[in-house]
């Protein structure tokens, strides 16, 4: 993932939530990238996708901007 100058190694498992797991591709949505490196399948994520439902027990939902921001934009 490439936010703004930074390039960042995410690592997202969105396989068995999704018929269609490239879906956000192209797109916007919100991701976390200040977190501890984590080990996942053997490889290192720097971050995390953010989506609504899944710890709720429902098909999760991309968290999506309401319109259109610079990428490397922070929240908060």
């Amino acid at each position: 993932m490439e936010f703004g100058d930074n390039k960042w190694h995410i690592l997202v498992g969105m396989k068995q939530e999704r018929v269609d797991p490239n879906e956000g591709e192209g797109g916007q949505v919100l991701f976390d990238v200040n977190l501890e490196l984590t080990l996942i399948a053997g490889e290192i994520s720097e971050g995390m996708l953010f989506d609504i439902g899944y710890a709720g027990g429902i098909t999760p939902v991309l968290a999506v901007p309401e319109m259109p921001v610079p990428n490397d934009v922070r929240s908060g």
